[in-house]
C-alpha cells in the first residue's frame, strides 16, 4: 500500500500538487485589495475549504465510490451510467463533453505549470526574462519528444520525486506560517464567506482564481484505474493534503506578515541560498505533472476509441510493464502545437490562468449531475438523499463554473473551442460508423440461404480456414459475400468473428468467446473485449479449441472488408458535410488489421462501396 501510495505521486498528483506555483498569486491578484489582512485571510479560507469540498469530499469520499469495474473518470462513468445500464443518449452527451474538456484542460496544464516554474527566476535575477518562454518552448519541445520512448524507465522516479516536492512544500509553509501563526483563523469558513458577501462582483470573480487550487482532483477519478481508491486515499490524505494547506497558509502568512505581492509568492517562501534547487525542483516536477496529463490523454483517447467514439488510430505500447504505458501520436503531435501555441501567445502564467479552469470546471459540473444518477441507481438512494448530497455538490461547482464563465473573452475559449472541436469529431464519426452499420445490415443473407447458394452454384471448395471479421450480428457476413462474388470458391472451413468492444473495462477470460456451429464447418463467434483492453485476435482463435471449435487454425486467411463511403443518392443519409469529415477520418484511421493485431501475410482485404 505505501508503495503504491508512493507511486500515485507521481502519477496521480501532479496537477493539483503544481497548483501553488500559481494559485494564490492569481488569487491576490484579482482581488482590489491584494495585502489587507481580510482580503488575504478570506481568500486562504476559500483556497482550503475548496479543497476540502471538491476534493476531498466530492472526489475522495464520494466519487471514487462509483466505479465502473475498477475503472473511474468520466468516460468510464458515462460508459456505466449511460450504456451499461440503459441506452440514453444524454448521459453519453454529458460524458463526451465532458471528456472533450479535458483535453482542452491537456493542452492548458504543461504549458501554465512550466511557465509558472521558469518564472521563478526572475526572483533570482530580472535578466532571465526575456529567456523565460523560449526556455518553456524547449522544455515542452523535448517533453512531447520523448513520449514515443515511453516513460517507464523513468516513471519509478516519479513517485520519490514528487514526495520530495511536496516534502518541500511543506516545509517553507511551515516556515512561513511560524512568522504568523494567526493565519490559521482562516480555517474558521466565515472568513471566506465574509470575503465573497462583502466585496460584490470581485468577490464572485475571485471564485474564478480560487478553482485553480482543484485543477488536478479529476485526475483522482480518472486515474483510480491503475492504483485502486485505497492507494490514492493514502497518498492524498497523508501527504498530499497536508502539504497543500501548509503551503497555501505559509504563502498567506508571508503577505500579512508584510511581504511583497508582485513576482510569485511561493517563490518568495525560500530562502534565498536555496531559491536556485528549489526552482529547479519545481520545474522538474511540472514537467512530471505535464506528463501526467499527456499520457491521461493517451489513457483517454484509446478508451473512447474501443467504445466507438473516435476513429481507429495506433496506440503503441511503450512497455510491457503495465497496460497504461502507451503512447499516441496524433495526439501527442496535437497537443504539442497546441500547448507550444498557448505559451507563446499568452506568454506569462497570470495569462494563461484565464485561459485555465474553464474546462475542468465545467467537467466538475457534469460528473456532480452523474454522480446524482449514479447515487440512485448504484447506490439505492432515494430522491431526497441524493438530491441533498449532489445539490450540494452542483451549487459549487456552478459558482466556480459561472465565475470562471467572466474569464471566457480573456482565454478561456481556447479550451471551450477545443472541447467543441473534439466533440464534433467525436459525434461526426460515431454517426457515420452507425450508419454505415445500418447499411450493413440492410443486405444480410441467413446463412442457410447462403450456402444452399454456394452448393446449387457449384462454387469449388478450396482447402484451410477463411476467418471472416464483420460487424453483422446475424447470418452471412457481408465480406464473405463479396469474396465468393470476386474470386468465385470459399474454403472448406468458414469462421466468422465479430468484435464486441463492451461499456466495461475488463472482461473476465470466460466470458471473451462465445461460438457455435451454425453450419457443418460454419463456425460464428463474438469475441467481447472492455473499453480498456487490446483486441488480439490470433491468440483468441488459439482459444476457441477449448470451446469445442474443430476449425484448423493452422492454415488461416483473415478477409476484413474496406468500406469506401459515398453519399446516398435519395439524400436520405448523413448531411454531406458529416459525410465528407467521416470519409477523411476514415480513411486515416488505422486499418482494421492493425487494430486486431492480424497477421499482414495472412490478410486478405476486400474493398466495396457503402452510400451512408
Amino acid at each position: 500500500m505505501p508503495a503504491l501510495a508512493l507511486t500515485a505521486l507521481g502519477i496521480v498528483f501532479g496537477d493539483i500538487g503544481t497548483s501553488p506555483l500559481y494559485t494564490f498569486k492569481t488569487v491576490l491578484g484579482t482581488t482590489d485589495t491584494p495585502t489587507d489582512p481580510a482580503t488575504v485571510l478570506g481568500a486562504l479560507s476559500l483556497v482550503l475549504w475548496t479543497l476540502f469540498i471538491i476534493t476531498t469530499v466530492k472526489y475522495v469520499s464520494f466519487a471514487m465510490r462509483v466505479d465502473n469495474d475498477g475503472e473511474g473518470g468520466i468516460l468510464a462513468l458515462m460508459a456505466l451510467l449511460g450504456v451499461k445500464k440503459h441506452r440514453r443518449p444524454t448521459i453519453i452527451a454529458v460524458g463526451l463533453f465532458g471528456a472533450a474538456l479535458i483535453y482542452g484542460d491537456g493542452a492548458i496544464t504543461p504549458a501554465i505549470s512550466v511557465l509558472s516554474a521558469l518564472e521563478g527566476l526572475n526572483m533570482a535575477t530580472p535578466a532571465f526574462q526575456p529567456y523565460v518562454v523560449p526556455s518553456a518552448v524547449a522544455i515542452l519541445l523535448a517533453l512531447f519528444a520523448i513520449q514515443s520512448r515511453g516513460t517507464a524507465a523513468i516513471g519509478h522516479f516519479f513517485g520519490p520525486v514528487m514526495f520530495v516536492w511536496f516534502a518541500a512544500m511543506a516545509l517553507l509553509g511551515v516556515w512561513g506560517i511560524a512568522n504568523h501563526p494567526q493565519v490559521f483563523a482562516a480555517l474558521d469558513p466565515e472568513y471566506g464567506l465574509s470575503y465573497l458577501v462583502s466585496h460584490g462582483m470581485t468577490g464572485f470573480l475571485v471564485l474564478g482564481a480560487v478553482f485553480l487550487c482543484v485543477t488536478g482532483a479529476e485526475a483522482l477519478y480518472a486515474d483510480m484505474g491503475h492504483f485502486g481508491s485505497r492507494p490514492i486515499k493514502l497518498a492524498w490524505f497523508a501527504i498530499v493534503f497536508p502539504s497543500l494547506i501548509l503551503n497555501y497558509a505559509g504563502q498567506a502568512a508571508l503577505v500579512l506578515e508584510g511581504t511583497p505581492t508582485d513576482g510569485n509568492i511561493f517563490y518568495r517562501l525560500c530562502p534565498a541560498p536555496l531559491l536556485l534547487p528549489l526552482i529547479l525542483l519545481a520545474t522538474v516536477a511540472t514537467i512530471i505533472a505535464s506528463q501526467s496529463i499527456i499520457t491521461g490523454a493517451f489513457s483517454m483517447t484509446r478508451q473512447a476509441i474501443q467504445l466507438g467514439w473516435l476513429p481507429r488510430l495506433y496506440v503503441k505500447q511503450t512497455s510491457s510493464e503495465g497496460y497504461g504505458q502507451i503512447y499516441v501520436g496524433v495526439v501527442n503531435w496535437l497537443l504539442m502545437i497546441v500547448t507550444v501555441g498557448l505559451t507563446v501567445l499568452f506568454g506569462k502564467s497570470d495569462n494563461l490562468a484565464a485561459a485555465y479552469g474553464i474546462a475542468v470546471s465545467a467537467t466538475m459540473l457534469m460528473t456532480s449531475a452523474l454522480l446524482f444518477i449514479a447515487m440512485r441507481e448504484i447506490w439505492g438512494w432515494n430522491v431526497f438523499a441524493a438530491g441533498a448530497v449532489a445539490g450540494c455538490f452542483l451549487v459549487v461547482d456552478s459558482a466556480f463554473f459561472l465565475a470562471n464563465l467572466t474569464k471566457v473573452a480573456e482565454g478561456g475559449y481556447v479550451p471551450l473551442l477545443l472541447a467543441i472541436t473534439i466533440y464534433s469529431v467525436m459525434w461526426i464519426w460515431h454517426r457515420g460508423a452507425a450508419a454505415v452499420s445500418q447499411r450493413m445490415h440492410e443486405q444480410l443473407i441467413p446463412v442457410d440461404k447462403f450456402m444452399a447458394r454456394i452448393k446449387d452454384a457449384g462454387v469449388p471448395r478450396v482447402p484451410g480456414t477463411a476467418v471472416f471479421l464483420t460487424r453483422a450480428e446475424r447470418d452471412t457476413p457481408p465480406v464473405m459475400l463479396w469474396h465468393v462474388k470476386h474470386n468465385r470458391a470459399l474454403h472448406e472451413h468458414l469462421f466468422v468473428l465479430r468484435v464486441d468492444i463492451r461499456s466495461v473495462p475488463w472482461t473476465f477470460s470466460a466470458q471473451r468467446l462465445t461460438i457455435e456451429e451454425v453450419a457443418p464447418n460454419f463456425w460464428r463467434a463474438e469475441a467481447r473485449f472492455g473499453f480498456m483492453e487490446r483486441p488480439h485476435i490470433p491468440d483468441l482463435l488459439a482459444a476457441s479449441k477449448s470451446l469445442g471449435c474443430t476449425v484448423d487454425l493452422s492454415d488461416v486467411t483473415y478477409y476484413v472488408g474496406h468500406e469506401t463511403v459515398i453519399g446516398r443518392e435519395d439524400k436520405m443519409g448523413l448531411p454531406a458535410w458529416q459525410a465528407k469529415l467521416f470519409v477523411v477520418m476514415e480513411r486515416n484511421a488505422v486499418h482494421v488489421s492493425d487494430f486486431f493485431s492480424l497477421p499482414n501475410d495472412q490478410v486478405v482485404e476486400i474493398g466495396r462501396q457503402v452510400a451512408i
